[in-house]
C-alpha cells in the first residue's frame, strides 16, 4: 500500500493574484518551485 500524507502536511503557497491559499499536487511534484497561481484562470489574468 502506497504510504498516504495528511493533507494538512502538505507544503502551501499563496496565489499572488487572489490571494488564496493552494496546496501541493502530485501533477506538480516536479515543478513545485516553479509554480506561482492557483489555477490556469490566475495566470492568465495575473500577467
Amino acid at each position: 500500500m502506497p504510504k498516504r500524507v495528511a493533507k494538512r502536511a502538505l507544503p502551501t503557497k499563496i496565489c499572488p493574484v487572489c490571494g488564496r491559499p493552494f496546496t501541493w499536487r502530485k501533477k506538480w511534484k516536479a515543478v513545485w518551485n516553479d509554480v506561482k497561481y492557483c489555477s490556469e484562470a490566475c495566470r492568465r489574468r495575473g500577467r
